[in-house]
């Protein structure tokens, strides 16, 4: 018995000993014998050999990040060189054609809670009529305020990766410019949050993708002259120095930046002529902060307010041909003829259809069917045969009012979607890239 003991013991000490051994022999061995794989299977670290602990010991810390950020470096430059390469497979932009892009979108990942998503639905006016529609907020993601669903879903406009989608679908589209919807610092829409912080990642994603980004200015609160000033000057002042911040080359050889004015109106002509008259004082031409400013016409009568207060050209925006004087077809080669007469740019703007039951349970008299994209086309060749300076297409993402080009998918939930079919989801991207494509060929015809 005592001899099957020391048997025993000393087997349990062999097996102790063999342990110990496996362990130092695995713990000799540093990390850096292992190459690093990024997860798109690229080696990070190729030129790494296996090393000694102790001369990663010797090694200074600054010396090794130099190192670290020369290899990432490396391999920002050789990612950006597939991109090139995938990216002269695609039309090239067409920075005469600017679709109208919205940064309000949030989800829980990235904001905390669901942004314009859960926008509410609104009253009717009249009380009366209030009563007979659905009122309250929408539930994401299952439910959200359009009649179409997102086929990125319920996304965040914060998201770096829907910016590189975004960015990817408008070059599918040919697009060149993006015109994006824009508030003061710290301000925002009555359903969002403030998201001028977005714009220094959309300008990063977009110069990637040769895109350019132009400011549409949203009727803040206290929007008037003076703020016009202070805010134009933010701008140009923060961002005018990207590369990929949308400038315009003026007939007489200034290039400035281009700035949409959203309901423009609101602000009588005299208060506008401060801003942009040549003779005001406080005027911001001819200096730094100069840009060729463009006006939202609705009313035929805000052609000469237009003119009066100093605007540069005028757009048209809404999708719903005939909702209002500018954004009825039939009055486009007229408008342009004004415009020509007195030295505007005529901006027409474009949609693939309109509708907004979703979040205007009650506003069915605007709807305007996509007709699996002919609504799309009629418009397009409207707006060409006015010869215009530039076209915008409203819009890119306003899901909201059913306007958007971008992806849609088939999806049932609390709410059956509209969606593209028979058609592909990208087909609205695709209709854009051959009226790019005649767009361009037209213009240089016009010029010749």
């Amino acid at each position: 018995m005592a001899r099957l003991r020391r048997k025993t013991c000393i087997t349990l000490i062999g097996l102790l000993l063999i342990v110990v051994l496996v362990t130092a022999v695995l713990k000799s061995f540093a990390p850096q014998d292992f190459p690093l794989v990024s997860p798109d299977g690229v080696e990070l670290f190729p030129d790494i050999k296996a090393v000694g602990k102790n001369s990663f010991q010797s090694e200074s810390k600054a010396e090794s990040r130099a190192g670290q950020t020369q290899m990432a470096d490396s391999l920002q430059s050789e990612r950006d060189a597939k991109l090139e390469a995938a990216l002269r497979k695609f039309s090239p932009p067409n920075y005469n054609l600017h679709a109208f892009y919205y940064t309000w979108f949030g989800n829980p990942r990235f904001d905390g809670k669901y942004i314009h998503w859960d926008h509410p639905q609104l009253p009717h006016w009249d009380s009366k009529v209030a009563q007979g529609y659905p009122q309250g907020r929408h539930k994401p993601p299952e439910g959200i305020g359009s009649n179409f669903y997102p086929s990125l879903g319920a996304y965040s406009s914060r998201d770096p990766s829907v910016i590189e989608a975004h960015m990817q679908q408008l070059r599918t589209a040919a697009i060149g410019v993006i015109a994006v919807s824009w508030y003061p610092p710290g301000m925002k829409d009555d359903n969002g949050e403030p998201t001028d912080d977005i714009v220094p990642l959309l300008l990063e994603v977009a110069h990637k993708y040769h895109i350019k980004v132009a400011f549409h200015i949203e009727p803040y609160k206290d929007r008037d002259e003076t703020s016009m000033f202070k805010n134009v000057k933010y701008i140009i002042e923060k961002y005018g120095d990207h590369p990929a911040f949308f400038r315009f080359r003026t007939n007489t050889g200034k290039l400035l930046p281009l700035f949409y004015v959203y309901d423009s109106y609101l602000l009588n002509s005299e208060q506008w002529a401060k801003l942009l008259k040549h003779t005001e004082s406080s005027s911001v031409r001819d200096t730094p902060y100069d840009a060729v400013f463009v006006a939202l016409l609705v009313e035929e009568k805000h052609k000469r307010d237009i003119l009066t207060a100093g605007f540069d050209g005028l757009y048209t925006y809404f999708a719903t041909n005939g909702f209002s004087y500018g954004s009825t077809h039939r009055n486009w080669d007229s408008i342009k003829t004004f415009c020509e007469d007195n030295g505007l740019l005529f901006i027409p703007s474009v949609g693939p259809g309109y509708i907004d039951t979703n979040i205007r349970p009650w506003n069915f008299q605007n709807t305007r069917n996509r007709i699996n994209g002919k609504y799309y086309e009629t418009a397009l060749s409207a707006a060409l045969e006015a010869r215009p300076d530039f076209i915008s297409i409203t819009s890119f993402n306003e899901w909201h009012e059913g306007t958007q080009i971008e992806m849609a998918v088939p999806k049932t939930a609390e709410t059956v979607y509209l969606d593209y079919l028979p058609n592909r989801p990208a087909v609205y991207l695709e209709i854009t890239r051959k009226w790019a494509a005649i767009f361009g060929g037209e213009r240089k015809r016009w010029q010749e």
